[in-house]
């Protein structure tokens, strides 16, 4: 019998791609997996187009094109007075945010090394650190406001801490951490000698207005241990060309960029082309994003509410974690989230994958809903939903 690695024995497949399979085998609508369902800007697939016409075919530099990686600096000063981003030193181009956080989980940490996390999180987190030789210390956050204690979150980190990871905002909670959380984190990590790595990829969707998002490389303490990790799919909606990077200080990007080429070489060329015409969109572009996201998100979940789902509206992302149990007194999220593929026709993802084993029964009953959909599609997949009523 073939033998298999024991670190691939300790974490499942993606909950959320398996529910995406099943979604499209009973044609439910997907408000599970949190991909677009609307074209991304013009400006965009003109660049990709004109790339490919121009047969920009070939391995780009590994760690990211001259011009992508000067777009990345300037959008980034331009967006946040104060950040200052070497292109040449201080940035790595990848595929995407989910294998710029593989390169910089083995780029940073070596078996026995702790990394500190927050519960529920994104589910990608856990299998990197796992596949690192690393060991999870999980800090809680709480329901409804998603707030952790401070007393578990310093008893999380110790000798052994070499990193933190973030995501901010948050998935799938919808929470923007606030300037005080940040600035206990760096308290923590200067003391600990930890990296900050943070998961920014929502980083223009949130709720908060002007200000309501502060990037943790601009916190004092920060500055000099923060990995940043972004992309192109979320803000402008191309989840599917996967090009993503990291911003970090020299020594740490150097370690990120090694990883990557050994990982994918680079990502794919023409679509580099596109993210400089994204990069370069106006500002307008941004406050248009939020507020468009702001009224799918009242849409939504002004009818879960109304439906009687329990919940709290998200300050940032594009998702909402409901508490199913008062619509069934068993409070089986996995079993509820697939009945409402298979009978109503609409799909979400059980959160239980966001939990680890041991803490289960607070994510049993949570489901989530993702709402980067057009309009119509949300109308479609309420007039479904309300048959829970």
């Amino acid at each position: 019998m073939t033998r298999t690695s024991a670190k691939a024995a300790l974490f499942t497949e993606s909950v959320i791609r398996e529910t995406f399979r099943l979604a499209a085998q009973h044609g439910a609508i997907n408000l599970g997996q949190g991909y677009p369902d609307f074209p991304c800007p013009q400006e965009l697939k003109d660049a990709a187009c004109a790339a490919i016409l121009a047969d920009d075919n070939q391995y780009p530099m590994t760690f990211g094109t001259p011009p992508l990686r000067a777009a990345i600096a300037e959008k980034t000063a331009r967006t946040y007075p104060g950040w200052t981003i070497d292109p040449d030193t201080e940035l790595c181009v990848t595929c995407g945010a989910t294998e710029a956080l593989v390169a910089v989980t083995f780029a940073l940490l070596d078996p026995g090394d702790e990394v500190v996390m927050f519960e529920p999180w994104y589910e990608n987190y856990q299998p990197d650190a796992i596949l690192a030789g690393a060991v999870p210390r999980t800090v809680r956050m709480h329901a409804p406001d998603w707030t952790f204690d401070e007393a578990e979150l310093r008893a999380a980190f110790g000798p052994r801490t070499k990193a933190v990871f973030l995501c901010h905002p948050n998935n799938p909670t919808g929470k923007v951490y606030t300037a005080d959380e940040l600035a206990l984190l760096a308290e923590l990590c200067q003391r600990w000698d930890a990296v900050l790595v943070v998961d920014s990829i929502y980083e223009h969707i949130h709720y908060l207005g002007p200000g309501g998002y502060l990037p943790p490389a601009l916190v004092p303490g920060l500055e000099d241990r923060t990995i940043t990790v972004n992309a192109l799919s979320k803000t402008y909606a191309v989840t599917g060309w996967r090009v993503g990077w990291t911003v970090a200080p020299p020594d740490l990007t150097s370690a990120i960029r090694k990883v990557h080429d050994f990982l994918t070489i680079a990502a794919p060329a023409p679509m580099q082309a596109a993210g400089v015409a994204a990069l370069g969109l106006p500002d307008g572009y941004y406050v248009d994003l939020a507020a468009r996201y702001l009224a799918r998100r009242d849409l939504l979940c002004e009818a879960l509410e109304d439906i009687g789902f329990g919940l709290r509206r998200p300050d940032g992302s594009y998702y909402v974690l409901c508490d199913m149990s008062p619509l069934d007194p068993e409070g089986d999220g996995v079993a509820f989230a697939r009945r409402l593929i298979t009978e109503i026709g609409v799909s979400c993802v059980p959160a239980l994958s966001f939990w680890q084993a041991e803490n289960a029964a607070a994510g049993r009953s949570m489901i989530r809903f993702a709402f980067p959909k057009r309009p119509e599609t949300l109308h479609a997949a309420v007039d479904r939903l309300k048959s829970l009523k």
